[in-house]
């Protein structure tokens, strides 16, 4: 799963955001972020697989395995529907 080039993630006043750089997108509003929701996104950036960032959630907010998983699942799920990835 890769994201699509010219969305970059800010930090914005203590929020994280989506910008299209490239401008192929069109966002009713803002894509905002969590700061889980941050930790994710950085780590789809960098190439890993869903399993892998479920493992490292776990390791940075101690959070159960299947916790972690069903919330990277949801997250994906949610950025599918707002067409970040190719």
């Amino acid at each position: 799963m890769k994201i699509k080039q010219g969305l970059v993630l800010r930090e914005v006043a203590g929020s994280y955001v989506i910008v299209d750089l490239g401008g192929e997108l069109n966002f009713k509003g803002m894509l905002t972020l969590n700061e889980t929701g941050a930790f994710i996104w950085r780590l789809l950036m960098q190439g890993k697989t869903q399993t892998e960032i479920a493992a490292l959630l776990t390791e940075e907010y101690e959070i159960l395995q299947d916790a972690a998983l069903t919330d990277v699942n949801t997250f994906i799920e949610k950025m599918n529907g707002a067409g970040v990835f190719e």
